[in-house]
């Protein structure tokens, strides 16, 4: 069983950052792979950015490449979603995601399915 607790989000103006943060609990939290989802008022929620269980493999969803940044400090049980230039589309409550496995294709880690156990999210509202 893992518990994630997101933090970091907030009111941003538009070509702001912020860092969320996602802590883990448990022991083998360096064999998760890791991903950060989001999802807007009215929409499907959807995959932002993966990360492989050893932080080798790292995926995007195109609208964020270049931008966001993700991160894992294994010792820290903590994996980080850097978000730089922000835009007012990137608004909605983020949500990190935990999956127990050692895959580290894109089409697993971009797959929400996959994905055991979730955080409560954290609201990211950017201001035009």
């Amino acid at each position: 069983q893992v518990q994630l607790v997101e933090s970091g989000g907030g009111l941003v103006q538009a070509g702001g950052s912020l860092r969320l943060s996602c802590a883990a609990s448990g022991r083998t939290f360096s064999i998760y792979a890791m991903g950060w989802f989001r999802q807007a008022p009215g929409k499907e929620r959807e995959f932002v950015a993966g990360i492989s269980w050893s932080g080798g493999s790292t995926y995007y969803l195109d609208s964020v490449k270049g931008r966001f940044t993700i991160t894992r400090d294994n010792p820290k049980n903590t994996v980080y979603l850097q978000m730089n230039n922000l835009k007012p589309e990137d608004t909605a409550v983020y949500y990190c995601a935990a999956d127990r496995t050692y895959y580290s294709s894109s089409d697993y880690l971009k797959n929400k399915s996959q994905y055991d156990y979730w955080g409560q999210g954290t609201q990211v509202t950017v201001s035009s």
